[in-house]
C-alpha cells in the first residue's frame, strides 16, 4: 500500500484559496469540500471552476466598500474567458461585452474574466481623451490627459480634436501592446438634454451609456485576475455631479449656470448649487429619453438599505467606504448620510493597477480594430 501524499502547508495565497473554498462551498451548497480542499492542499495549487470564479467575481463586488449599488450583486453575469490571451481575440470579445451589457438600454451586469498576461491599459473601456494645449488648458477631459498622451506614445494618431473624442483601447498580451478602434455599434452615448432649458442642449455634452471597469485586478482565491474588465450602470450623479461637474474635469457648472441666465458673480446666489441640481435633471432626463438604465442617488441609497438588510440576514457584516457612499449631490438627505460603516477590506475584493505609463512598456504597432 502506498503512503498516503504529504499535505503542503498552506502558504497565505493557498490560504486564501482555502478560505475562499469554505465561503463557496457554504455559500452555494456544493458538496465535496473536504475532497476539494485536499485537492488543494496535495497539489499546492487551485484551478478555479467556472462556477467557482464565477461566485467569487460576485462576492468581490458584495465586498466593494466604495460601491452604493451592491444590491443586484448575485445577479452578475461572469464569462470565463481564461482561454482568451490573445490580443485581436480579447478585443473581439471586449467589443461583445458592450453590446451585450448595454442589452438595448437595460443594461445588466457583466463581468469577462481573461487568460494569464491579459492587461486592458485603459481605465475604463469608453473613456474620451484629454488633449494638453500650449497654454496649459485642456480640450476633452483632463482626468485623461496621462492616458491620452500614453496612447499617443504607443502609435495613436489622435482623434478630431473635439471635447469627446473617443479613445482607443490599448490591450497588453503575450508581451505586446496593441491599439485597437472601437466600431460604433459597440458604442452607445447619450446626448444631455434638459426637459425645460434647450439652452444646455446647444452645449453639446454627452456621455457614455455604461461604465466598464477595466483597470482592476480581481483577487480571488489567492489569484489575481489583470484582465477582469465589469460593469453595472451609472449613477447620475457620476456624471452630472462629478466627470462633467468637477473643476478638474470637464468644469461644465459655469457654462450650464451661464445657459440658465444665472448670475455668476458672486457665490452667496448659489449659482453653482443651482447649476449643479439643473445638470443632474438633465442627466437624468436624458437618459430616461434614450432608454438607458440610469440610477439616481436617492433610489440608490434606499436600495443600499435593502442591501443591508440582506446581508444582516445572511449574518454577514457590510463593510463601506463612507466617503464615497454618500453622493456628491445633496447627500444628507439620503439615508446612508447618519450611517457609520466599518471600511476594512476582505476578500474576495478588487485592486487598482498601477497605470501603465508609469511603467516601462515597449512601443507597439498601431493595430485598428
Amino acid at each position: 500500500m502506498s503512503a498516503p501524499r504529504r499535505l503542503i502547508p498552506p502558504s497565505p495565497a493557498l490560504q486564501d484559496a482555502l478560505d475562499f473554498l469554505e465561503l463557496y462551498h457554504a455559500e452555494t451548497g456544493t458538496p465535496g469540500l473536504t475532497t476539494r480542499r485536499r485537492q488543494v492542499l496535495t497539489t499546492g495549487t487551485i484551478t478555479l471552476s467556472t462556477d467557482e470564479l464565477a461566485h467569487g467575481a460576485r462576492v468581490a463586488w458584495r465586498n466593494s466598500t466604495r460601491c452604493v449599488g451592491r444590491l443586484p450583486w448575485a445577479a452578475l453575469n461572469v464569462r470565463d474567458l481564461r482561454h482568451v490571451t490573445q490580443a485581436p481575440q480579447v478585443f473581439a470579445t471586449l467589443c461583445d461585452h458592450l453590446r451585450t451589457a448595454f442589452n438595448g438600454g437595460r443594461i445588466q451586469p457583466l463581468m469577462s474574466v481573461f487568460g494569464p498576461g491579459v492587461r486592458i491599459h485603459n481605465d475604463q473601456l469608453l473613456r474620451y481623451a484629454g488633449y494638453r494645449q500650449s497654454d496649459g488648458s485642456v480640450v476633452g477631459d483632463p482626468q485623461n490627459v496621462a492616458l491620452t498622451e500614453h496612447l499617443l506614445r504607443l502609435g495613436w494618431a489622435g482623434g478630431p480634436g473635439t471635447p469627446f473624442d473617443l479613445l482607443p483601447l490599448a490591450i497588453e498580451a503575450e508581451g505586446q501592446v496593441t491599439l485597437f478602434d472601437l466600431p460604433a455599434d459597440a458604442v452607445q452615448e447619450v446626448t444631455i438634454t434638459h426637459p425645460d432649458h434647450p439652452a444646455i442642449e446647444a452645449l453639446g455634452l454627452r456621455w457614455p451609456a455604461l461604465p466598464v471597469i477595466s483597470n482592476m485586478t480581481l483577487d480571488v482565491a489567492g489569484q489575481q485576475f489583470t484582465c477582469a474588465p465589469f460593469n453595472g450602470w451609472y449613477l447620475q450623479t457620476e456624471i452630472a455631479a462629478r466627470n462633467l461637474a468637477d473643476e478638474g474635469r470637464y468644469n461644465q457648472l459655469p457654462v450650464v449656470a451661464r445657459a440658465l441666465g444665472l448670475d455668476t458673480t458672486w457665490r452667496r446666489s448659489l449659482w453653482l448649487d443651482r447649476a449643479l441640481l439643473e445638470l443632474n435633471v438633465a442627466t437624468l432626463h436624458s437618459f430616461d429619453l434614450a432608454g438607458v438604465r440610469l440610477a439616481d442617488h436617492h433610489s440608490v441609497t434606499r436600495q443600499f438599505q435593502a442591501f443591508e438588510a440582506a446581508e444582516a440576514r445572511a449574518g454577514r457584516p457590510v463593510r463601506g467606504l463612507w466617503s464615497w457612499l454618500i453622493p456628491p449631490l445633496s447627500p444628507a438627505t439620503t439615508p446612508v448620510w447618519h450611517q457609520q460603516y466599518d471600511d476594512t477590506q476582505v476578500k474576495p475584493n478588487f485592486t487598482a493597477q498601477r497605470p501603465a505609463w508609469q511603467e516601462d512598456l515597449r512601443r507597439c504597432p498601431f493595430h485598428s480594430g
